[in-house]
């Protein structure tokens, strides 16, 4: 091996100890590059390629395919078309053909062609006065109507109680009131037992100003048998007591109308009670006799007016309003008579 002059071999040359110890020359000398493989830790395994699995993969030194043109196999899931759910699409659920729910022709809401009936639902109760707006009309009616009877009756009052051939006429044709009287029965049973004809317009307003009328004519001839003085009096009583009792029971918490059993039954008693005093004259027994007519009959206000709210125990439709007027009517009429009679008694 030659030297130059520094000592260093010159390049070139073949130098055993340097081919020895250094491995194979460096490039840049000539040599191809070395061989990974050869390399301390042993050979590295090839690079994996991206295929599916079950496809064979890329080879050393090559790219990764495409990948096949195919439907790919589901892994979790069969192939096929998957199972329906709850509700079946088509006719052949249970229930009727074309019904999108499939409700059973037994289950509640089913009604055909129809949609489902509001009072089928068990959240929902059906006492007719949801709306708030519904049953203030209502009530604004009744007493509208129960207002014009009150004026009419007690302008018939006026007249045979103030018109002194109103009370000629009277006294010397008792048969009016018993004309009156038939007249006012037979429009109290149709306008309380038919249920129909009282909710048809304008029928119902027909039948009640018939049995308004002759009840006035009643009242008015009832009257003019006491003297002036009783019948204001009276009237001025009845006044007061209505008033009071009908302002108590639109804002009590009590309910009157559970206790409306009780109070027919008290009727009956009063009933039978009207014909022993028939047959017995006394001025006490007439004076206990109105006195529990009285007090009867302004228990029967308190319920009748609660009837009109819809918040206690029973409750009238908003169709009913003449039925409800009605009720009030009579009972303010039954009790302007109760309290002339105890007037008119103690004052004899």
């Amino acid at each position: 091996m030659s030297q130059d002059k520094s000592g260093f071999p010159i390049m070139g040359e073949s130098n055993p100890l340097h081919n020895n110890v250094y491995g194979p020359p460096q490039p840049g000398f000539g040599m191809p590059p070395p061989n990974y493989s050869q390399a301390p830790g042993g050979p590295y395994p090839p690079a994996a390629g991206y295929g599916q699995p079950g496809f064979p993969q890329a080879g050393p030194g090559f790219a990764p395919g495409p990948y096949p043109q195919m439907p790919y196999p589901q892994m979790p899931y069969p192939q096929g078309p998957y199972t329906q759910g709850p509700y079946q699409q088509g006719p052949g659920q249970p229930g009727f053909p074309g019904d999108p729910i499939g409700a059973p022709a037994g289950s509640p809401g089913y009604h055909g062609d129809g949609p489902p009936s509001y009072y089928d639902n068990e959240e929902f109760t059906n006492s007719g006065f949801e709306d708030k707006t519904i049953r203030q009309a209502f009530i604004r009616k009744v007493f509208m109507v129960l207002t014009v009877q009150l004026l009419v009756t007690f302008s018939f009052v006026a007249v045979f109680t103030f018109v002194d051939d109103a009370k000629y006429f009277v006294r010397r044709n008792p048969w009016t009131y018993y004309v009156s009287y038939a007249v006012f029965f037979v429009s109290l049973i149709v306008l309380s037992c038919c249920g129909d004809f009282r909710r048809k317009h304008p029928w119902n307003l027909v039948a009640l100003s018939i049995l308004t009328l002759s009840l006035s004519y009643m009242v008015g001839m009832i009257a003019s048998f006491y003297n002036t003085e009783t019948v204001i009096m009276a009237v001025g009583i009845t006044a007061v007591v209505c008033f009071t009792v009908v302002l108590f029971s639109l804002q009590s918490k009590y309910d009157f109308t559970s206790c409306r059993g009780v109070l027919f039954v008290c009727l009956i008693v009063l009933l039978l009670f009207s014909f022993l005093c028939i047959f017995i004259r006394h001025k006490i027994l007439h004076i206990v006799y109105a006195s529990l007519g009285a007090l009867l009959f302004t228990c029967f206000l308190a319920v009748d007016t609660q009837l009109l709210l819809g918040n206690k125990k029973l409750a009238l439709s908003p169709e009913e309003y003449i039925f409800a007027a009605l009720n009030l009517y009579t009972d303010i009429i039954n009790i302007f008579l109760y309290i002339l009679a105890i007037v008119g008694r103690s004052r004899e």
